[in-house]
């Protein structure tokens, strides 16, 4: 029984492991995302760091439309890189957990 128990606890401590190397990869996952138009382009990490903006000459000129730009464009972008840091470390912590029955129906 106590070898089963340091069997899961050790797979636990290497899921943990995993999980922190698949987040510092994330930080090198760069998501773009630009408004329709193109004239304003952000770049985040999968771990949702602001990497980069681009804003075009012409937006400066129109504050109200900048903001919507960059409040559209950044959350279409905070989305796409939630979504794959949600999978990836699903991914990995579904990989690493002890095979327990019924625990599936936790995990989706």
């Amino acid at each position: 029984m106590f070898g089963d128990m340091m069997g899961m606890l050790g797979k636990l401590k290497e899921t943990q492991e995993k999980v922190q190397k698949t987040k510092e990869r994330l930080n090198t996952v760069i998501i773009d995302e630009q408004s329709p138009d193109g004239l304003l382009k952000v770049s985040i990490t999968a771990n949702r760091t602001i990497k980069s903006i681009e804003v075009d000459d012409s937006l400066l000129e129109d504050k109200e439309q900048l903001e919507d730009y960059l409040i559209l464009t950044m959350n279409k972008a905070i989305e796409k890189a939630t979504t794959i840091n949600e999978n990836e470390l699903a991914a990995v912590a579904k990989e690493g957990m002890p095979n327990i029955p019924g625990m599936d129906a936790f995990l989706k």
